[in-house]
């Protein structure tokens, strides 16, 4: 089942259940896989990386919001973030622990050849691709660098 179809699916049942949050969260989300669709050159149904897109970027634009929030001492705001984004989060594939990245980064470091911190856009780009929506784009940055530099 395609991800939209599953959204369709989980907004009905968040409305029978009167769920407002999870119900908002959806929507969002479907929301952005519509513009993605309808967008020029787009032709259509997305294929399950642009999904993932999507779904990364719209959970990165909560994580960002919260910490706003939290920074500015708003508390009933920073719960509606953090809140949207356990929804969209359970769309996602299951995150690399940190044990994991760096196994994962280092076969990539391997594979390239990298050897110093001036290759490190050879790896990132790599990286990003092969995991995208696995590890957060922060994350994979910083262990690229220690990494390279040790």
């Amino acid at each position: 089942m395609s991800l939209k179809k599953q959204i369709e699916s989980d907004i009905k049942q968040a409305m029978l259940a009167k769920d407002k949050d999870k119900l908002r969260a959806l929507r969002a989300v479907k929301s952005l896989i519509l513009l993605a669709e309808t967008d020029k050159g787009a032709g259509g149904d997305l294929s399950s990386d642009q999904e993932m897109q999507i779904l990364t970027k719209a959970a990165k634009q909560r994580k960002d919001s919260l910490t706003i929030y939290e920074e500015q001492k708003r508390e009933d705001l920073a719960a509606v973030e953090k809140a949207e984004l356990t929804i969209i989060e359970a769309y996602l594939p299951k995150q690399l622990s940190e044990g994991e990245l760096k196994a994962e980064l280092e076969k990539i470091i391997a594979q390239v050849g990298a050897s110093s911190p001036k290759e490190m856009g050879k790896v990132m780009g790599i990286a990003t691709k092969s995991l995208a929506g696995k590890a957060d784009g922060k994350a994979v940055s910083t262990m690229v660098k220690q990494l390279l530099t040790s």
